[in-house]
């Protein structure tokens, strides 16, 4: 499937009808810093009218203070209120207005903004990233306004839907000391009480060019994106605060951490969440082979076994985090009607054991490979995933041209390494359950 799909990308390369790729698939792109710090990516791609234009700050919910959480995710709403030439709510209408769209998200890691624009507005987007990182309007009446407007979010996504707290409640049961005990919403009264000074302290420390890596991907000139990235972004200044970067180690775990959670839900649920190597490392994606393995589609194990063959769960499935640090692979799974917890937790169990003792099949391994195969060339297939894919390695490895390492990472790995990262971390003394259960009525 992925020579089939690269021997089509080269014949497009070679007829002129592909760019940004060299012929054996490769991501071509160039890179550069300016004198502030700045980490700049440029990936052309001629074959769309579009163009990407991206920032990603290396700030996230685990660099915040604990007794100030949330406030990663907070500026991911507040850089949109307007900037020092910008008025209130008219950011979002200058690309609007120009035939485009944008967005931006928060992780534990990393905070990102991006612009989609007609190839004739690079400048209008590299204006907008400029303004953003030095002239956000960081003052009274937009931080009250974005406070209700977190607090309300918190409300909607988290505390009022079905198993919404789920995240919440497990990273705050896996972790002790380690940031990622707490989400990138973060809590209500941290963000409520958190003074003015505050969020103007924390804008100075991380939306900084030396903390951020700018993307351009799609249809543009090489020459003219230098110019314009050094016109609106070489005068910036540099920060000068020392960025804070937790180096915080979570003690090994030696006991299971098991909970009750009561919640508005009609079905119980089964949370298990083991902990895993960070992101990048050789057993991650040997973790990530074996969650696919365990409820990646309905032929996948556990959902072969448990919901088709025994019929005692109607949804099932596991997933790792990728975070920078080290992170967990939450196991997931609704019982069926009358079918207790305890029973299909059971199940599980036994079926990860089944990994921990027995080398995957053949064809169950090249089943994995093909499926990776093609996440990655699906991954890579479109300027807004190439741009977020480029800064992401970028961020996080301070190597940008690991996003065209991934497949050869994936394809090192063993079915002993799968059974090994089984052995290793799928046991019940690395791990939290949580059992979540309707409230009595």
């Amino acid at each position: 499937m992925m020579m089939k799909k690269l021997l089509l990308l080269s014949l497009l390369v070679v007829f002129g009808l592909a760019s940004g790729f060299s012929q054996n698939g490769k991501i071509e792109f160039e890179e550069y810093d300016l004198d502030n710090g700045l980490h700049v990516i440029l990936q052309q791609d001629h074959t769309t009218p579009n163009i990407v234009v991206s920032v990603m700050y290396h700030v996230g919910s685990k660099n915040e203070n604990p007794e100030l959480t949330g406030f990663a995710h907070f500026f991911e709403h507040l850089m949109f209120e307007g900037t020092k030439n910008i008025p209130r709510h008219q950011y979002d209408k200058y690309v609007s207005r120009a035939g485009g769209e944008l967005n931006a998200n928060t992780s534990t890691d990393r905070t990102y903004y991006f612009e989609m624009l007609p190839s004739n507005q690079l400048a209008l987007g590299l204006w907008l990233e400029s303004e953003r990182m030095l002239h956000a309007k960081v003052e009274e009446i937009g931080i009250k306004t974005q406070k209700g407007v977190v607090i309300q979010e918190k409300k909607q996504r988290y505390d009022n839907p079905p198993y919404g707290t789920i995240l919440p409640q497990t990273m705050a049961h896996a972790y002790e000391k380690h940031p990622y005990r707490w989400t990138p919403i973060g809590d209500e009264e941290h963000i409520s009480n958190a003074k003015d000074e505050d969020f103007m302290n924390f804008y100075k420390e991380f939306y900084v060019p030396n903390n951020a890596v700018l993307t351009i991907c799609g249809d543009f000139d090489k020459a003219e994106a230098k110019k314009l990235v050094n016109d609106y972004f070489a005068e910036i200044p540099k920060g000068t605060k020392e960025i804070y970067r937790p180096n915080i180690e979570e003690p090994k775990k030696t006991a299971e951490v098991r909970d009750t959670v009561f919640d508005n839900i009609q079905l119980p649920a089964v949370i298990q969440a083991y902990h895993i190597p960070a992101v990048g490392t050789p057993d991650f994606y040997a973790v990530d082979m074996l969650s696919k393995l365990m409820t990646d589609g309905k032929s996948s194990r556990l959902y072969k076994e448990l919901v088709d063959n025994q019929q005692k769960a109607i949804q099932l499935m596991a997933f790792p985090m990728p975070y920078e640090d080290p992170g967990l692979t939450l196991a997931f799974g609704i019982p069926n009607m009358g079918v207790d917890p305890k029973a299909l937790e059971d199940e599980m169990d036994k079926q990860f054991s089944v990994v921990r003792d027995e080398l995957i099949s053949d064809r169950e391994f090249q089943k994995l490979r093909n499926k990776i195969e093609n996440e990655l060339v699906s991954s890579n297939a479109t300027i807004a995933d190439r741009a977020e894919n480029l800064a992401t390695s970028y961020t996080y490895f301070k190597d940008t041209e690991r996003v065209n390492k991934e497949l050869e990472k994936y394809f090192a790995v063993t079915k002993d390494d799968i059974r090994n990262v089984a052995k290793k971390y799928f046991v019940p003394e690395n791990r939290v359950v949580l059992y979540y259960l309707p409230k009595q009525k």
